[in-house]
Order: structure tokens, then C-alpha cells, then sequence
């Protein structure tokens, strides 16, 4: 991967609260990064994994999340198509909003594009200023990176977070006890 600046980068998140054909939540974002991979999508930087609380808040299991920074050439409507079929090749089902799943990924950011529709995706991701599981990881990785919108950096973000969104760094990337 190249190096550029935080704000270059394309930045898909990383999260599963159900096993999948995988194995556990970890294992499977671990599956999903090869995946990616084996697709033609270069990897480069990729946060701890951590323990977050469900958004919002319910009594499905916790979460594993992850982001991950990425290089490829496909458009941003191709990635997430890309994503989304990783997701079905895990056994994702798309019943409910919010419910459990063995695998889900966003497309956060795609450098400095803002989409605001109508055609998806949105970017950057039209919830991403107020999720714990995406700002704490991507802290990790672009520390600088400013929102396309607004201005604003992760700091400030991460600072206005709810206090009820609950997410602990996962230390040796380790699954979490359900």
C-alpha cells in the first residue's frame, strides 16, 4: 500500500457479533480481511480489534470491530458491492436493522468524497461521527484524519461519544468471552 495521508485513505469497518462459516466474530473479521485480499483489495493498516457494546444498546451479544485501511482501484459502488457479497459469503441476512449478524462491513470513508446520495454509498459514512466501534479503531490508524463534512478530527468526535457506548481494546487479538 501506498503511504498518504490519513485523509487519502479508504477505510472500510470491521464487526460480527454471531459466528459465521468462519468460526468465531474474530476469526471471522480475520476471514473477511483475506477475503478482501484474495478479491485484489490491498490491506495495509488494520486497528486492534475491540469489544463494543451493540448500537443500540440491546441484549444480542457484544460486538468485535475492527477498521481497516485499504488500496484498490475499484469505484466506491463496486467496493461496497464487494463487501456486501463477502458478507452474504458469511452468512449475513439482512432481516432487520440492527439485529446480530456473523459479519458486517462498512465502506467509512473513501478519501476526501463526500456522497450524499441518492445513488449508494454514502460517504463518509452518514453514522460514523457517532459510533465508538468505528472511532476508537480508526484513532488507531489515522489519527489524523478530519471529517470530509465537517472539519472536525476524531478527538473531537470520539469526545462527544455517548456514554453509553461501551468498547474495550481487545489486547493479542483475542475473541471476547460472550
Amino acid at each position: 500500500m501506498t503511504a498518504c495521508s490519513d485523509n487519502e485513505l479508504i477505510i472500510i469497518g470491521l464487526g460480527a457479533n454471531l459466528p459465521s462459516r468462519y468460526g468465531t466474530p474474530h476469526q471471522t473479521l480475520d476471514a473477511a480481511i483475506a477475503e478482501l485480499q484474495a478479491a485484489g483489495v490491498g490491506v495495509g493498516r488494520r486497528s486492534s480489534d475491540w469489544r463494543t457494546r451493540p448500537v443500540p444498546v440491546s441484549d444480542q451479544p457484544w460486538f468485535v470491530n475492527a477498521v481497516a485501511a485499504v488500496d484498490t482501484e475499484l469505484p466506491p459502488a463496486a467496493l461496497l458491492a464487494l463487501l456486501q457479497r463477502i458478507e452474504d459469503g458469511a452468512g449475513r441476512q439482512r432481516r432487520e436493522v440492527n439485529e446480530a449478524r456473523p459479519l458486517d462491513l462498512d465502506l467509512l470513508a473513501y478519501g476526501r468524497l463526500v456522497r450524499d446520495g441518492p445513488e449508494p454509498p454514502l460517504l463518509p459514512h452518514p453514522r460514523l461521527a457517532g459510533r465508538a466501534f468505528v472511532l476508537l479503531p480508526m484513532a488507531e490508524i489515522a489519527a489524523g484524519w478530519l471529517h470530509p463534512v465537517t472539519g472536525e478530527g476524531l478527538a473531537a468526535m470520539i469526545g462527544r461519544l455517548p456514554a453509553d457506548q461501551l468498547a474495550e481494546k481487545l489486547s493479542g487479538r483475542t475473541a471476547p468471552p460472550d
